[in-house]
């Protein structure tokens, strides 16, 4: 897939190649990597058009993006939003911002005291020792993170736990991200070397769920899916809507 991104591949070529049914290859593959050939094909794709997105020496976007494999600016940028969160201009015009302020909020060590409302998903990660950077966690509805959790967070490399409450009624994986500290943003938004892992079972959240997930973060497998939702972006829709609550309650109590 990655060495064809700009071919019509099919499913049946693909299992061709391994000798399996198609039937038979998409099971295992989706046993393997959690989502079927052509959503992880698609996720592929928009991978590889976040790389150019970030290289500004591209010359041309529309040529390059018919060589992995979109035939329209409007496919790909329709696909990109939904994947990623930002149309792929937005994506563009952001990375310096954001760069900047994923720096900043890397030294904030304060563990916020968070009020427990059931459901409760508490989670305890474990990562490499030398680590230094923000780790992303999230409740995602599928084994990939391509579209925005239901509920996420980032801690410093300083915490080693996370508390969701409140968590909605639902099924999810809890996936992690890590983002080391780096003076380079494309090392904030093209993330197919950074740390991750998931939660080893499906969490099935009902009313009464109070669930506990060890996530050891790891490097990458070669047919891990692509990290497309774009993490600092996230978070710093978390914080603006934190400042904006804060903010609603001090001029309410001014009144």
């Amino acid at each position: 897939m990655k060495k064809h991104l700009e071919e019509e591949i099919t499913s049946e070529e693909l299992a061709s190649l391994v000798g399996y049914s198609p039937y038979h290859f998409s099971r295992v593959f989706k046993g393997i990597t959690g989502i079927s050939p052509r959503h992880y094909l698609s996720a592929l794709r928009i991978e590889a058009g976040k790389k150019i997105l970030v290289d500004a020496s591209s010359s041309s976007i529309l040529k390059t993006l018919l060589l992995i494999g979109f035939r329209s600016i409007g496919t790909f940028s329709t696909k990109f939003k939904q994947f990623v969160g930002l149309s792929p201009k937005q994506f563009q015009l952001r990375t310096d911002d954001l760069h900047q302020f994923i720096n900043h909020f890397e030294r904030q060590d304060k563990l916020e005291a968070i009020k427990l409302t059931p459901p409760v998903i508490s989670c305890h990660l474990e990562f490499p020792k030398g680590f230094k950077g923000l780790i992303f966690i999230g409740l995602f509805p599928r084994p990939i993170p391509d579209q925005r959790p239901v509920a996420g967070t980032a801690i410093t490399h300083n915490q080693t736990n996370c508390v969701f409450s409140a968590v909605p009624l639902g099924t999810y994986y809890v996936l992690a991200a890590a983002l080391p500290l780096s003076f380079h943003p494309k090392d904030y938004f093209l993330l197919d070397k950074s740390l991750r892992g998931k939660s080893d079972h499906v969490i099935e959240v009902t009313e009464r769920t109070e669930a506990e997930v060890k996530i050891r973060l790891r490097d990458p497998l070669p047919y891990d899916p692509p990290i497309l939702i774009n993490l600092p972006q996230l978070l710093f829709e978390k914080e603006k809507n934190k400042a904006n609550l804060k903010k609603f309650f001090i001029i309410f109590l001014l009144n």
